[in-house]
């Protein structure tokens, strides 16, 4: 039986940071594959993770509702037949919903796989901002997982810790939550907590699909009807694609580090560059690669490995793509 295993988070949470934590200290000796879901026209974190032996299946298509709902059970049926797996990590989109993925995964019509876990991770310093701006993406997320895991709690105080624990429970008081930061903790641990929750029978019930969303939507069609949630009698349903845009280029310039950051310094101006939630990329210097995240307030550059061309993508809403192109010097 084929265990999976789904690892969700918003926009820049530590997702990707956990799981080679997990596959690098516990998943190594398994027959396993990855299956990403990537918002954006670029794929940047499958190139991240392909130095750890990982089998990746990226699937560039915006929408996780649509993409999921249309494609995903033959993407995991092809990954079964051609890698015959022991476990799959399903890393969806950051602006998915966690319900349209379980949905997806209880809809293959497969015995050969058990859903074995549905996890969030979670930025705990910016959860209070996501949860108020962007709730019904965050809070599904947070809504429908067993566990969830905390990241950055070593870069907060106590009472902050606290207070998220507060608000996160208060969404979801059934999850188990891990708010010890994770280089404290083994993966083995983290695995524990993340296996220990079997989805309820409750939850299980709230994963009927929508009889109007079985088929597949192109990008410039609606979802319009209502689903209910927990205590939501009227939940509208959006698309990622109603809310969020993505802006992604594929470059052979070369950068230094001091431009690059120069430029991620600049992203905060919501008037010239809209409201940049995640940007990511893999640039080429004179000296090698350079690889860096952005989420809002913070990024980090560090060196990587050779790519084919340099890629950037930039998330959020109301992008405005020249200037972006400008800032990059890319125009």
């Amino acid at each position: 039986m084929t265990k999976i295993d789904i690892i969700s988070g918003f926009l820049g949470a530590g997702k990707t940071t956990l799981i080679k934590k997990l596959i690098k200290e516990a998943y190594g000796n398994e027959k396993l594959v990855l299956i990403e879901n990537e918002f954006g026209e670029i794929g940047i974190d499958g190139s991240f993770l392909q130095d750890a032996g990982v089998e990746i299946k990226e699937m560039n298509s915006g929408c996780i509702c649509c993409s999921l709902v249309g494609d995903f059970s033959e993407a995991l049926i092809k990954v079964m037949e051609q890698f015959q797996p022991q476990r799959i990590l399903i890393e969806p989109s950051g602006v998915g919903k966690l319900s349209d993925v379980i949905k997806a995964v209880k809809n293959v019509a497969d015995t050969r796989f058990v859903l074995n876990s549905a996890s969030v991770v979670v930025d705990g310093k910016k959860a209070g901002i996501y949860m108020k701006n962007f709730g019904e993406f965050f809070n599904n997320q947070v809504e429908y997982a067993q566990t969830i895991i905390v990241s950055r709690t070593q870069l907060m105080r106590q009472e902050q810790i606290e207070q998220v624990v507060h608000a996160l429970q208060e969404k979801n008081p059934n999850a188990s939550i891990i708010t010890t930061p994770w280089d404290a903790l083994s993966a083995a641990q983290i695995i524990n907590v993340m296996e220990q929750n079997h989805l309820s029978d409750e939850l299980m019930k709230e994963m009927d699909v929508c009889p109007h969303c079985h088929h597949h939507h192109e990008r410039d069609q609606h979802c319009d009807h209502t689903h209910t949630h927990g205590n939501d009698s009227h939940h509208h349903h959006h698309h990622a694609d109603d809310v969020f845009t993505s802006w992604g280029i594929e470059t052979a310039r070369l950068f230094t580090k001091d431009k690059i950051s120069a430029c991620l310094q600049k992203l905060s101006n919501q008037n010239v560059y809209g409201i940049i939630l995640r940007a990511k990329g893999m640039l080429r210097s004179e000296d090698g690669w350079l690889c860096f995240d952005y989420v809002p307030e913070e990024f980090d550059i560090r060196s990587g490995q050779a790519e084919t061309i340099g890629k950037l993508c930039v998330i959020g809403s109301s992008l405005h793509e020249q200037a972006l192109e400008e800032l990059f010097g890319l125009k």
